[in-house]
């Protein structure tokens, strides 16, 4: 519903630990236009540049509150609201180059009036510095 929203064209960069590139990091809001608890947020796939990267590499931080999607399954506290922007955080040894890079995003949501799962997709292409 709100797709073209998803990416948020700030906060895309390299995540380092200790000195050295260990991810990368983009900013994201739900394609949603309502808040949703965390368990209904079934998958967060990001793709850069083709490559699709492992779900157990992704981690979503809310209000620096980092979870994986794995425990997002089963945490039924926390929300993550219309409007919200919250950060993916993607496990990539040395981070990605420096320059422009084709970014796709898709999520998969429960909405509890639906009997399919809702797919928002979003593409940007984004510039890491």
């Amino acid at each position: 519903m709100f797709d073209k929203y998803m990416i948020v064209e700030d906060g895309f960069r390299n995540v380092s630990e200790n000195g050295r590139a260990i991810g990368f990091q983009l900013n994201t809001r739900l394609p949603y236009y309502r808040g949703l608890g965390v368990s209904m947020v079934e998958d967060v796939s990001v793709t850069v540049d083709g490559q699709t990267f492992p779900r157990e590499a992704t981690t979503i931080v809310l209000r620096g509150r980092p979870m994986s999607l794995e425990a997002m399954e089963t945490d039924y506290r926390e929300r993550w609201e219309f409007g919200e922007v919250g950060t993916v955080l993607v496990r990539k040894e040395g981070g990605l180059a420096p320059g422009v890079h084709q970014v796709d995003l898709t999520d998969r949501l429960r909405i509890s009036y639906l009997p399919f799962p809702l797919l928002g997709h979003d593409s940007k292409q984004l510039v890491l510095k």
